[in-house]
Protein backbone atom coordinates (compact mmCIF):
# COMPACT_ATOMS: atom_id res chain seq x y z
CA UNK A 1 0.00 0.00 0.00
CA UNK A 2 1.38 3.66 -1.09
CA UNK A 3 1.85 4.85 2.43
CA UNK A 4 2.16 8.37 0.73
CA UNK A 5 -1.34 8.16 -1.12
CA UNK A 6 -5.08 9.00 0.78
CA UNK A 7 -6.50 5.50 1.86
CA UNK A 8 -10.07 5.74 1.18
CA UNK A 9 -12.52 2.89 2.03
CA UNK A 10 -16.17 2.35 0.95
CA UNK A 11 -17.97 0.55 3.62
CA UNK A 12 -22.02 -0.18 3.51
CA UNK A 13 -24.23 -1.60 1.06
CA UNK A 14 -24.72 -2.26 -2.45
CA UNK A 15 -24.60 1.17 -2.94
CA UNK A 16 -21.24 1.15 -2.06
CA UNK A 17 -19.91 -2.04 -3.69
CA UNK A 18 -21.26 -0.85 -6.72
CA UNK A 19 -24.41 -3.49 -7.61
CA UNK A 20 -26.01 -2.50 -10.77
CA UNK A 21 -22.87 -0.49 -12.49
CA UNK A 22 -22.18 -1.55 -16.27
CA UNK A 23 -18.33 -1.74 -14.91
CA UNK A 24 -16.08 -1.85 -12.13
CA UNK A 25 -14.72 1.60 -12.73
CA UNK A 26 -18.30 2.73 -12.69
CA UNK A 27 -19.30 1.57 -9.23
CA UNK A 28 -19.38 4.97 -6.42
CA UNK A 29 -16.05 4.00 -4.77
CA UNK A 30 -13.85 4.25 -8.01
CA UNK A 31 -15.81 7.55 -8.83
CA UNK A 32 -15.00 9.21 -5.71
CA UNK A 33 -11.46 8.35 -6.09
CA UNK A 34 -11.18 9.57 -9.60
CA UNK A 35 -12.67 12.72 -8.29
CA UNK A 36 -9.84 13.08 -5.30
CA UNK A 37 -7.24 12.92 -7.81
CA UNK A 38 -8.78 15.71 -9.80
CA UNK A 39 -8.99 17.20 -6.88
CA UNK A 40 -5.35 16.94 -6.19
CA UNK A 41 -5.01 13.37 -4.63
CA UNK A 42 -3.51 10.09 -5.02
CA UNK A 43 -5.92 7.93 -3.81
CA UNK A 44 -5.47 4.08 -2.63
CA UNK A 45 -9.13 2.53 -2.85
CA UNK A 46 -10.06 -0.29 -0.78
CA UNK A 47 -13.86 -0.90 -1.39
CA UNK A 48 -15.01 -3.35 1.87
CA UNK A 49 -18.81 -2.62 1.43
CA UNK A 50 -21.25 -6.31 0.92
CA UNK A 51 -23.96 -6.10 -0.98
CA UNK A 52 -27.08 -7.15 1.32
CA UNK A 53 -25.58 -5.55 4.26
CA UNK A 54 -27.31 -3.75 7.22
CA UNK A 55 -25.93 -1.57 9.49
CA UNK A 56 -25.35 -4.83 11.89
CA UNK A 57 -22.78 -5.67 8.75
CA UNK A 58 -20.53 -2.43 9.40
CA UNK A 59 -18.78 -4.25 12.23
CA UNK A 60 -17.41 -6.94 10.06
CA UNK A 61 -16.00 -4.72 7.76
CA UNK A 62 -14.67 -2.35 10.10
CA UNK A 63 -12.73 -5.19 11.67
CA UNK A 64 -11.63 -5.62 8.12
CA UNK A 65 -10.86 -1.85 7.64
CA UNK A 66 -8.95 -0.82 10.73
CA UNK A 67 -5.40 -3.09 9.87
CA UNK A 68 -5.36 -0.32 6.56
CA UNK A 69 -5.16 2.50 8.89
CA UNK A 70 -7.05 4.51 6.50
CA UNK A 71 -7.31 8.22 5.97
CA UNK A 72 -11.30 8.64 5.06
CA UNK A 73 -14.00 6.27 5.16
CA UNK A 74 -16.88 6.84 3.08
CA UNK A 75 -19.80 4.49 5.22
CA UNK A 76 -23.34 4.14 2.55
CA UNK A 77 -25.62 2.70 4.34
CA UNK A 78 -29.37 2.26 5.23
CA UNK A 79 -31.51 0.80 2.45
CA UNK A 80 -31.52 -2.78 3.40
CA UNK A 81 -32.03 -1.77 7.33
CA UNK A 82 -35.57 0.07 5.85
CA UNK A 83 -36.40 -3.15 3.43
CA UNK A 84 -35.82 -5.26 6.65
CA UNK A 85 -37.73 -3.37 8.61
CA UNK A 86 -35.04 -2.89 11.20
CA UNK A 87 -36.09 -0.60 13.83
CA UNK A 88 -34.01 3.08 13.64
CA UNK A 89 -32.76 3.16 16.49
CA UNK A 90 -30.82 -0.48 16.22
CA UNK A 91 -29.87 0.27 12.89
CA UNK A 92 -28.35 3.77 14.23
CA UNK A 93 -26.53 2.15 17.19
CA UNK A 94 -24.70 -0.26 15.21
CA UNK A 95 -23.90 3.18 12.94
CA UNK A 96 -22.92 5.01 16.08
CA UNK A 97 -20.25 2.28 17.11
CA UNK A 98 -18.77 1.68 13.30
CA UNK A 99 -18.14 5.32 13.06
CA UNK A 100 -16.45 5.25 16.90
CA UNK A 101 -14.37 2.22 16.08
CA UNK A 102 -12.65 4.22 12.94
CA UNK A 103 -12.86 7.80 14.68
CA UNK A 104 -10.33 5.76 17.56
CA UNK A 105 -7.71 4.83 15.31
CA UNK A 106 -7.60 8.02 13.15
CA UNK A 107 -9.76 7.12 9.99
CA UNK A 108 -12.44 10.39 9.18
CA UNK A 109 -15.68 9.36 8.21
CA UNK A 110 -18.40 10.77 6.14
CA UNK A 111 -21.42 8.57 6.87
CA UNK A 112 -24.10 8.67 4.01
CA UNK A 113 -27.53 8.50 5.56
CA UNK A 114 -29.92 5.89 4.02
CA UNK A 115 -31.71 6.72 0.61
CA UNK A 116 -35.27 7.79 -0.06
CA UNK A 117 -36.59 4.68 -1.06
CA UNK A 118 -39.93 6.19 -2.10
CA UNK A 119 -38.24 6.88 -5.65
CA UNK A 120 -37.90 2.89 -6.09
CA UNK A 121 -40.19 2.47 -9.44
CA UNK A 122 -42.24 -0.47 -7.85
CA UNK A 123 -43.50 1.44 -4.32
CA UNK A 124 -46.73 1.88 -4.90
CA UNK A 125 -47.98 5.68 -5.18
CA UNK A 126 -50.02 5.13 -2.52
CA UNK A 127 -47.50 4.41 -0.05
CA UNK A 128 -44.79 6.25 -1.32
CA UNK A 129 -45.41 9.26 1.76
CA UNK A 130 -45.31 6.68 4.26
CA UNK A 131 -41.97 5.19 2.80
CA UNK A 132 -40.89 8.62 3.06
CA UNK A 133 -41.39 8.97 6.69
CA UNK A 134 -39.56 5.78 7.42
CA UNK A 135 -36.64 7.09 5.86
CA UNK A 136 -36.67 10.29 7.25
CA UNK A 137 -36.56 8.88 10.60
CA UNK A 138 -33.97 6.61 9.77
CA UNK A 139 -31.59 9.14 8.10
CA UNK A 140 -32.36 11.74 11.25
CA UNK A 141 -30.79 8.73 13.44
CA UNK A 142 -28.01 8.15 11.52
CA UNK A 143 -27.04 11.64 11.14
CA UNK A 144 -27.23 12.15 14.82
CA UNK A 145 -25.01 9.80 15.91
CA UNK A 146 -22.75 10.18 12.99
CA UNK A 147 -22.18 13.88 14.23
CA UNK A 148 -22.28 13.19 18.08
CA UNK A 149 -19.58 10.71 17.09
CA UNK A 150 -17.29 13.35 14.86
CA UNK A 151 -18.22 12.44 11.56
CA UNK A 152 -19.06 14.50 8.46
CA UNK A 153 -22.86 13.93 7.29
CA UNK A 154 -23.06 13.71 3.50
CA UNK A 155 -27.50 15.00 3.31
CA UNK A 156 -27.75 13.70 -0.21
CA UNK A 157 -31.12 11.80 -0.24
CA UNK A 158 -33.32 14.08 -1.15
CA UNK A 159 -31.27 15.57 -4.05
CA UNK A 160 -30.49 11.91 -5.49
CA UNK A 161 -33.99 11.23 -4.81
CA UNK A 162 -35.25 13.67 -7.35
CA UNK A 163 -32.93 13.03 -10.06
CA UNK A 164 -33.65 9.54 -9.54
CA UNK A 165 -37.49 9.96 -10.28
CA UNK A 166 -37.05 12.43 -12.81
CA UNK A 167 -35.19 9.99 -14.99
CA UNK A 168 -35.66 6.18 -14.63
CA UNK A 169 -32.13 5.88 -17.24
CA UNK A 170 -30.85 6.57 -13.13
CA UNK A 171 -31.72 2.71 -12.62
CA UNK A 172 -30.29 -0.41 -13.49
CA UNK A 173 -32.24 -3.47 -15.32
CA UNK A 174 -33.62 -4.54 -11.44
CA UNK A 175 -35.29 -1.11 -11.14
CA UNK A 176 -33.49 -1.14 -7.88
CA UNK A 177 -29.92 -0.36 -7.98
CA UNK A 178 -28.55 2.31 -10.21
CA UNK A 179 -27.35 2.04 -13.16
CA UNK A 180 -23.87 3.81 -14.37
CA UNK A 181 -25.40 6.55 -15.13
CA UNK A 182 -26.93 6.50 -11.61
CA UNK A 183 -24.03 6.09 -9.99
CA UNK A 184 -22.40 9.32 -11.40
CA UNK A 185 -25.28 11.50 -10.19
CA UNK A 186 -24.82 9.56 -6.68
CA UNK A 187 -20.86 10.64 -6.95
CA UNK A 188 -21.22 13.85 -8.16
CA UNK A 189 -23.51 15.21 -5.27
CA UNK A 190 -21.47 13.21 -2.65
CA UNK A 191 -17.99 14.42 -4.05
CA UNK A 192 -17.91 18.31 -2.24
CA UNK A 193 -18.56 16.22 0.87
CA UNK A 194 -15.59 13.78 0.17
CA UNK A 195 -13.32 16.41 -1.14
CA UNK A 196 -14.06 18.94 1.96
CA UNK A 197 -13.56 15.84 4.31
CA UNK A 198 -9.98 15.21 2.61
CA UNK A 199 -9.11 19.08 2.39
CA UNK A 200 -9.48 19.59 5.94
CA UNK A 201 -7.83 16.14 6.98
CA UNK A 202 -4.61 17.58 4.40
CA UNK A 203 -4.91 21.14 6.44
CA UNK A 204 -4.60 19.81 9.93
CA UNK A 205 -2.14 17.56 8.76
CA UNK A 206 0.30 20.60 7.59
CA UNK A 207 -1.00 22.95 10.43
Amino acid sequence: MDRSALRLLVLGDSLGSGTGAARPADALGPRLARALGEGGFDVDLHVLAVPGAVSAGLADQVRRALPLSADLAVVVIGANDLARFVPAEQAATALAAAVTALRAVGTDVVVVPAPDMSMVPFVPPALRALVRGACAVLQQRQSDVALTGGATVAPVAAEVARAFSADPALFSADRFHPSSAGYARIAEVLTPFVLAAARARRDDAAA
